[in-house]
């Protein structure tokens, strides 16, 4: 019983790490949309808006909610 039924090292191939150069622009561009995301679901009324009417405030009454944003 000696005997391994593993693979030995030497077959596995390595794995290289993801440069922070590749990971940087993808960050950038969901930390961005994450930040107008939350402007729309909190923020998109009043005095602020950006858009008129209140087609915005229904598509994310829910979520507002959710979120803990009091909208009425």
């Amino acid at each position: 019983m000696a005997q391994s039924i593993a693979p030995a090292a030497a077959d596995v191939p390595a794995i290289a790490p993801i440069s922070l150069k590749a990971v940087a622009p993808w960050a950038l561009f969901v930390g961005m949309l994450m930040l107008v995301l939350l402007y729309f679901v909190g923020a998109e009324q009043g005095a602020t808006a950006l858009l008129s009417g209140e087609q915005v405030h229904e598509w994310v009454h829910d979520g507002r909610h959710l979120l803990g944003f009091p909208c009425h």
